[in-house]
């Protein structure tokens, strides 16, 4: 970010320029956390549980089916873990190592259950698990230790017909059967008229926690539809 305004100052002419750019520099600073990127160096983790159904039904929508989803084959999922994501308080790291440290494939493997893709689970790991500071195997863990800790409620287990939801009464659902979770530790994501995930505020040593950052993004949207779990 400095450096685009270091260059954006230099293609700037006449009075004010080192102004315009000191000002900037201190935009940018502002904006970011001051250990931006450092892996180890976070507050809390946000555990992100992609409800499958909605994925697989916008990815047939957009024709991208095409490309065989491994969560949306013949054994389909409910609720899968997107993400386990080193936070700010404000913002979030992101590469912290690039590249990353290696993945060995038995990781890989062991964590399909939970997370039904290995590209989803490379990705993750360059983008959100390196931040952590963690190994690789020490990271997927806590990512089944992070999902291990969330009861889903039970009316979101199976349900074989599309629900009718409001964000309000998802968030509600979760905080009744999971002691300690508040409204304010949750958020929900939305699409234009579907429930994409429900993320999930947790310490360093997975305990629910608030987080208003992430809490004032939750979805606003008046009904939401959660399509229904196919599967044997």
């Amino acid at each position: 970010m400095v450096r685009m305004v270091i260059r954006l100052a230099v293609l700037i002419r006449g009075a004010g320029a080192a102004a315009l750019a000191f000002t900037l520099i201190l935009g940018a600073a502002s904006a970011q956390d001051r250990r931006q990127n450092e892996a180890g160096k976070f507050d809390f983790y946000v555990l992100a549980l992609s409800w499958s159904p909605s994925f697989c039904e916008a990815a047939a929508e957009r024709g991208s089916d095409r490309a065989p989803q491994p969560q949306c084959g013949e054994r389909r999922f409910s609720f899968i873990v997107h993400g386990l994501w080193p936070q700010y308080e404000k913002g979030f790291p992101e590469y912290c190592q690039t590249p990353a440290p290696q993945l060995d494939r038995g990781i890989v493997s062991s964590m399909m259950d939970l997370m039904p893709s290995p590209r989803l689970i490379f990705h993750e790991w360059n983008r959100h698990g390196a931040c952590a500071g963690l190994a690789p195997r020490a990271y997927f863990e806590t990512v089944r230790r992070a999902r291990a800790v969330v009861k889903i409620p039970e009316e979101y287990l199976e349900p074989d017909a599309a629900l009718n939801v409001t964000p309000v009464e998802v968030e509600d659902a979760f905080v009744r059967v999971n002691p300690g979770l508040t409204r304010e530790s949750i958020a929900i994501s939305c699409d234009s008229k579907r429930l994409n995930e429900v993320r999930i505020c947790m310490s360093r040593d997975l305990r629910f926690r608030d987080c208003a950052e992430v809490d004032k993004r939750t979805c606003r949207r008046d009904k939401l539809v959660m399509p229904p779990f196919r599967g044997s």
